[in-house]
């Protein structure tokens, strides 16, 4: 399975009918309110689609796509609705960092405060959401539409994508949840606390930062690459270590992309120290290192291949929250290490 965000919440392409005369159904408040921790309102929030006023604290969070629920949830607020995890999800459509943070809030998944949880497979789920009587909606990294943003905005306020295309980064989604909810000091400092956490890791590993890497996705079965560019969260998340993306990603990006298919045939043209990519289950370091194409991969070569298989871990990185990073950081930080310092000793 080649796993970009086409393949979990970009696959719920198609649109389901508004139904906005559901009846309001029970379903459990915030574990927190943001009125417990200050006024300040009305606020405003800039996204994609334009401003988005919200008047007064809100206490019933609905969110859609991924990252949204955990960035209502790292400030203490349980969303009255969120959606399911369809990949890299456990049996409980949830994720171990969601499910760790739902049960510290006194609301774990099959409680009476737990958030109910809708599907999207077949597309933002304006049924379901409607039936929760939301009085906001977070959608600050999604990749909706103008058309669903509109739709959505007839239940309740919406806090639209703050980038295009799944590139809002984990610090921007939780900055504008943080002002939304009246707890923008409290979404500070939870910036300023991972990203402390990454600093110390990348000055703990001093190999980080003379290293050059790539983010992509190697497709055994189909012999397809992907790169995924500046703007995507896997890059991000090796750049926050102190490597530095080879510039032929970028420059080969198109305008307005997270990720560009390159050409298997020019695998020996992807040079860097490390090349960090996610494996289908079954396949080896030592299969793409022996793969005719794949094993032209200048970090291939040199041992720098940092290959994950875990569909949990890979979604931990891929869609970065402020909950999902910290639970990926104690695996993923030794295997970029160990493969940075296999290149440079490799000499080739």
């Amino acid at each position: 399975m080649s796993f970009t965000r086409r393949t979990g919440l970009l696959a719920t392409a198609a649109v389901v009918a508004l139904a906005l005369s559901a009846c309001a159904q029970r379903a459990p408040a915030a574990i927190e309110p943001a009125a417990q921790q200050g006024s300040g309102f009305p606020v405003t929030i800039e996204h994609l689609y334009g401003t988005t006023r919200i008047p007064a604290d809100p206490q019933r969070i609905a969110t859609v796509s991924w990252v949204n629920a955990d960035a209502v949830l790292a400030l203490g607020v349980v969303p009255v609705g969120m959606a399911k995890d369809t990949w890299g999800n456990n049996e409980q459509g949830s994720t171990p960092w969601k499910d760790a943070k739902l049960t510290e809030l006194g609301a774990p998944i099959g409680s009476e405060k737990a958030p109910v949880q809708y599907d999207e497979t077949d597309g933002v789920n304006f049924t379901e959401m409607a039936k929760l009587s939301p009085d906001l909606i977070v959608a600050a990294y999604s990749g909706m539409t103008e058309e669903d943003y509109a739709k959505l905005s007839k239940i309740a306020p919406v806090i639209g994508p703050i980038a295009e295309n799944y590139t809002t980064s984990w610090q921007q989604a939780i900055t504008a949840v943080g002002k939304a909810l009246g707890r923008d000091a409290q979404a500070a400092t939870t910036v300023l606390d991972l990203e402390t956490q990454l600093a110390s890791a990348a000055q703990e590993h001093p190999v980080f930062k003379d290293a050059t890497f790539i983010a992509g996705n190697l497709e055994p079965g189909k012999g397809g690459i992907n790169l995924y560019a500046g703007g995507d969260n896997r890059p991000r998340f090796l750049a926050s270590l102190g490597m530095k993306q080879a510039p032929l990603v970028d420059a080969n990006t198109p305008k307005g992309k997270f990720f560009v298919n390159w050409s298997a045939e020019r695998a020996n043209e992807l040079d860097s120290d490390v090349f960090f990519t996610w494996l289908p289950k079954g396949t080896s370091n030592e299969s793409i290192a022996a793969h005719k194409l794949f094993g032209q991969i200048p970090a291939v070569r040199k041992g720098g291949l940092a290959a994950i298989s875990d569909d949990t871990l890979t979604l931990a990185i891929s869609a970065s929250s402020p909950l999902s990073l910290p639970w990926a950081m104690d695996t993923m930080v030794p295997l970029l290490a160990d493969a940075a310092e296999a290149a440079k000793a490799s000499g080739k």
